[in-house]
């Protein structure tokens, strides 16, 4: 008798309700749920792969242990025993020598966030690392600056805007990125129906700039400079009189003045008519600038998202209905998690300061490969794959051969699990709850929606988090007692705003909607201690005059790469789904016309892209939705190495874009690895 079963898509970002019809074992459909407020029935290509991934005959299942080349599989008790066995050894030899990495997923799981603490805890280790410092650490270095949180974010209120200006992000192809928007081609829809704009600044014709009302080209990598010439635009219109809880204007608009609107504009690439359009917009409102990965993942990434938020704070955008939102989510993070810290300590070998208790995963190489004290020596990877993810991931698949210990939490067996001693395997997506907790924040209304588990798992199947909590047990030697995930989510909710349990969340199987963000929420949500904003702080100021002083270009025959995501990827987790890699090779290299003709390049044939870093062969896509100038490889593919076992993802293999990019290269303020704007070479292959 088939049964429905309403839960949350977990793979990205836009939390989407879907419906999922079950007979048995047997999944017969996955469709958007309609009674959902948030996605209103809209889902993606990625939620009908959750199927692929429940069923997936390549996923593991059962503890394995390499042997040699090969692997055994081993019971959860043995693994637990034998990892913890050879932690402690490895930690008496050199305490400071283990390392723990977390991955992208990682945010979609409560349960792991909430548990993966006992794991650091037993490592005793400041070598943390993670996916943040490859997408949106900037981002949290200017919400603790500016708002006195890392986890203070300012949401676009896209239903009841007039102008959404979107920066280096793609939420056609990402459905948002710290920015839970489910749904989001119906929702431009309804802002241009209502007579509204959306315009996207990319380097790329992307799929969102495709269905905007204007798009504008940049320079990878220069949006600080098109950004300092919006503000100093902004400024001579006319800008409204700063809120009570704003200081340092002034202090703000000096430290801009030696920058010249005509040499920012230059630098971009951007026209002044566009730029004054822009301006034009934002102080019309209500109006919403939107800064995202491509913002970030560049050397002046902290400086670029700090003066978004800055932008959107002087035009009166920010706490206003149509602009900028604060989150009210039922769990409130803000008043459960510390602010976040910078700089309490530094990385071994280059000096890189932490930011959130984490180092830049751009060091992880060197970390493994320096001798002396502190060398890491074992490495915990928490669904992860940084050989693809992360920058230059060849010299970092080299380093994890030579630890020690390595232990990867993963379902695949993949780029980077290939060199772990041993797997453990969680349970299917289907096989485990759901809540938000790290995305409902960040959603454009209050909602709040729990995910029971669809099937049953048996009794040789944990959940991510009991295998964290194993980890910890087997490590430290204490067992790791506590409240389940489940208990601390209904005691969040209890204490957060709305004051539901999560019995009462659970009773509504499309969600509980508690309606649209409002304004009026500061300055009483800031965490800064004199509840203001500083628009000017000292360590962005100084920050400055490095872009000033930038006078990198690109010489001779160099072109400038950019990555790009597609709606049927998400980083490199979705490519063992047939349904999703299905059609024509998305793994290729994009290209304008006049760069693909100066290099006797043709559509369909093939090229090699070099860099400092290493050299990828790919085919070649000559498409005008490409700046002159500049050429995109897409994040996450390259699974070509030896070892891995996913038959669908070797078939379509691809190159790895982190073959090319430089794990030297980052934004110094929050050691985020600066993937775009990277200088490469490209020939023809015969």
């Amino acid at each position: 008798m088939p049964v429905t079963h309403r839960r949350t898509c977990h793979i990205c970002e836009a939390n989407c309700g879907v419906i999922v019809t079950a007979e048995g074992s047997e999944i017969l459909s996955i469709k958007g749920d309609p009674d959902n407020a948030m996605s209103r029935g809209h889902i993606c290509p990625k939620a009908t792969a959750i199927a692929d991934l429940q069923n997936d005959p390549d996923r593991l299942r059962r503890p394995m242990k390499r042997v040699g080349e090969d692997w055994q599989e081993i019971s959860w008790d043995q693994a637990f025993a034998e990892i913890g066995e050879k932690t402690r050894a490895i930690m008496a030899r050199d305490p400071a020598s283990t390392a723990l990495y977390v991955g992208n997923p990682n945010a979609h799981s409560y349960g792991n966030v909430l548990t993966s603490g006992d794991l650091k805890k037993a490592l005793q280790t400041k070598n943390v690392f993670s996916a943040s410092t490859v997408d949106q650490m900037p981002h949290h270095v200017a919400n603790i600056r500016l708002y006195g949180h890392s986890g203070f974010w300012a949401v676009p209120d896209i239903d009841r805007t007039q102008t959404m200006i979107i920066l280096g992000g793609n939420p056609m192809a990402s459905n948002g990125s710290v920015w839970t928007v489910p749904d989001f081609r119906n929702r431009v829809k309804d802002l241009q129906a209502r007579g509204g704009e959306l315009i996207v600044i990319d380097p790329r014709r992307s799929e969102t700039a495709k269905i905007a009302d204007r798009h504008i080209f940049v320079r990878p990598g220069s949006d600080a400079f098109l950004l300092i010439a919006l503000l100093k635009t902004m400024q001579a219109k006319g800008l409204p009189d700063a809120a009570s809880y704003v200081r340092n204007v002034d202090a703000f608009w000096a430290a801009l003045e030696p920058f010249d609107v005509a040499d920012c504009l230059a630098r971009a690439n951007v026209t002044a008519a566009d730029v004054h359009h822009l301006a034009e917009r934002m102080l019309s409102g209500p109006a919403a600038l939107y800064g995202r990965m491509g913002a970030s993942t560049q050397s002046f990434g902290t400086l670029t998202t700090w003066l978004v938020a800055v932008a959107n704070i002087v035009s009166g955008q920010l706490d206003r209905e149509g602009g900028l939102l604060c989150g009210a989510p039922v769990v409130d993070l803000l008043h459960l998690f510390g602010p976040g810290s910078i700089g309490k300590h530094r990385s071994r070998v280059s000096g890189h300061r932490e930011v959130l208790g984490e180092l830049p995963s751009a060091a992880m190489a060197e970390e493994m490969e320096t001798p002396g004290e502190g060398q890491i020596k074992a490495l915990f990877v928490v669904a992860g794959n940084p050989v693809l993810s992360t920058p230059n991931g060849a010299r970092l698949d080299k380093a994890l051969a030579g630890l020690d210990l390595m232990v990867s939490v993963d379902m695949y067996l993949n780029a980077t699990s290939r060199r772990a001693h041993y797997i453990l395997p969680p349970a299917g997506p289907l096989e485990k709850d759901h809540y938000g907790l790290f995305l409902l924040p960040i959603a454009i209304r209050s909602f709040a929606k729990y995910s029971a588990p669809l099937f049953e798992k048996d009794d040789q199947t944990l959940a991510d988090w009991e295998i964290l909590r194993g980890l910890a047990a087997a490590i430290s030697g204490h067992k790791a007692d506590g409240p389940t995930p489940r208990e601390m989510l209904d005691q969040m909710m209890r204490a957060g705003p709305f004051g539901v349990s999560l019995d009462e969340v659970e009773a509504h199987p499309s969600g509980m909607d508690f309606g649209p963000l409002t304004a009026g929420k500061l300055p009483d949500r800031l965490k800064t201690p004199d509840k203001t904003i500083d628009v000017a702080p000292e360590e962005f100021v100084v920050d400055l005059a490095r872009l000033s002083a930038e006078t990198a270009s690109l010489s001779g025959t160099h072109l400038c790469l950019i990555g790009r995501r597609h709606v049927r990827s998400n980083n490199s987790w979705l490519h063992n789904s047939a349904r999703l890699v299905k059609g024509p090779d998305r793994c290729t290299l994009m290209i304008h016309p006049d760069d693909a003709r100066a290099r006797n390049l043709g559509d369909g044939g093939m090229a090699e892209v070099s860099s400092r870093t290493g050299s990828v062969q790919l085919k070649v896509e000559v498409t005008d939705d490409m700046m002159p100038g500049t050429v995109s490889i897409p994040h996450g593919w390259g699974h070509s190495l030896p070892g891995i076992r996913m038959a669908v993802a070797q078939t379509h293999a691809g190159v790895s874009l982190n073959d090319l990019t430089d794990e030297t290269a980052m934004d110094p303020l929050s050691g985020n690895a600066a993937l775009s704007g990277i200088p490469v070479e490209v020939r023809g292959v015969a």
